[in-house]
């Protein structure tokens, strides 16, 4: 009787984990992130916007760049499913020329775990800018 209630036990639980098809899935806003033209050594900070599209929670495991001048922040929460959420991105506008970056995202996402986000635009020295306007 006992191996009969173990055995019942485990054909149980196994149905339980399999019958639920919970998924996260993100979806964001916007891939690539345009700076346009900028100055020198202003603002370097982007955002962005995902949503859990999904329906379970949503976890953003790593959030790396492809070089140092680059530095991404992930949000450490889990997103609940309909949530948003933001990948802030600071990149050291003090380098001038052009911005091609790539920001590499991992996580728990069923169908794209791992996605390249990417940043774009040109930061200008100041007497550049001062030509243009």
């Amino acid at each position: 009787m006992k191996k009969i209630m173990i055995i019942l036990f485990i054909g149980f639980l196994g149905t339980a984990i399999y019958g639920q098809d919970t998924k996260a899935e993100i979806k964001f806003k916007s891939e690539v992130v345009d700076y346009g033209e900028i100055a020198k050594g202003s603002d370097g900070v982007r955002q962005f916007e995902f949503t859990n599209t999904g329906n379970a929670p949503l976890v953003i495991s790593k959030v790396y760049s492809s070089c140092g001048c680059t530095i991404p922040k992930k949000p450490e929460a889990p997103i609940a499913p309909g949530e948003s959420g933001v990948i802030e991105v600071k990149y050291d506008t003090n380098r001038v020329g052009p911005i091609r970056k790539t920001i590499t995202v991992t996580s728990n996402a069923a169908d794209n775990p791992t996605m390249a986000i990417k940043i774009k635009g040109t930061v200008l020295d100041g007497s550049v800018l001062e030509k243009k306007n």
